[in-house]
């Protein structure tokens, strides 16, 4: 065999070889990108199950375990949901069960109001803005109870209906107060807040987070509890106390910026006291900004 086949042929090998290992690389990058398979977990709460799936390895049982621990023993009843984008995370506790709404209806209220304003092509009145100004940031009950009757029975469930939130159901007679919501329902309100979506526009988005974020600091309670520094917290809370089932104490909060997006609603009834309601929503929500700042 000459010198010059001989070079040939090691020429052939050698680019035979580094075909190979390029093969080898683009499996191993292609198969690297690959989407992580949710994976789900659970843990028991008396009765009933805290459920987590996440596409973050570990974070599952992590959230189901610490989020079970943190409602274990708590008197009264609770319900909880969670959503966390960048992981790919949701959790349910009795997400389903029907609660007397309290105040954390308000921001229904006002995305009913924002929707049909968007859908008469106009911006809210300088009237509307005091009265949602004072409804959200105040928890103000007169402004909640003027755009309640504009907005009129009809206007509420044409936007429960477009935000998908199927198992809320108004207060009869004007009583706002005692609209049934759930876990679930409220987390879907959170989640069309902070997306793009056909339902409620960006500039009526924006302005109803402005509201949440500008929450006045004594009821700045609730989810936010153990939230990540640099994060901004968007915020309503709802306290109604009542013969049967004591004090209901709810809270729902959205969390964005500061590389967050994530949301959660909990909710409570059968609290002896409002603080010791306060005290169950906090210490669920101290646990899932922690596992999920971690997991970040």
């Amino acid at each position: 065999m000459s010198r010059g086949t001989r070079r040939g042929l090691a020429a052939l090998v050698a680019a035979a070889a580094l075909l190979a290992a390029l093969g080898t690389v683009f499996t191993m990058t292609r198969s690297s990108a690959a989407p992580a398979t949710p994976t789900t977990a659970s843990a028991a709460v008396g009765g009933a199950k805290v459920e987590c799936t996440s596409k973050k390895p570990g974070l599952a049982p992590e959230l189901s375990r610490d989020i079970a621990h943190a409602l274990h023993g708590r008197q009264g009843a609770a319900a909880l949901a969670v959503y966390d984008r960048d992981t790919g995370t949701t959790c349910d506790y009795k997400a389903g069960t029907a609660f007397d709404s309290a105040s954390v209806v308000k921001v229904t209220v006002l995305g009913a109001l924002l929707r049909q304003a968007d859908e008469a092509h106009r911006k809210l009145t300088p009237k509307e803005v005091e009265l949602t100004t004072a409804m959200i940031t105040k928890s103000d009950n007169e402004a909640t109870s003027a755009l309640w009757r504009q907005i009129g029975e009809d206007g509420i469930k044409q936007f429960l209906s477009l935000a998908g939130m199927r198992h809320t159901v108004p207060g009869a007679d004007g009583a706002w107060g005692l609209t049934q919501v759930t876990a679930s329902d409220e987390l879907k309100l959170m989640e069309l807040l902070t997306r793009k979506n056909t339902v409620l526009s960006a500039h009526a988005r924006g302005y109803a987070l402005d509201l949440m974020e500008r929450v006045a600091p004594d009821q700045r309670w609730g989810t936010p509890a153990g939230v990540p520094g640099g994060t901004t917290t968007h915020v309503k809370n709802g306290w109604l106390p009542r013969e049967n089932n004591g004090w209901r104490v709810h809270s729902v909060g959205a969390f964005t910026g500061g590389g967050h997006d994530y949301g959660m609603a909990v909710l409570s009834q059968g609290n002896r006291t409002m603080d010791y309601g306060v005290d169950t929503v906090e210490e669920a929500a101290e646990v899932i900004h922690r596992d999920l700042a971690e997991a970040g």
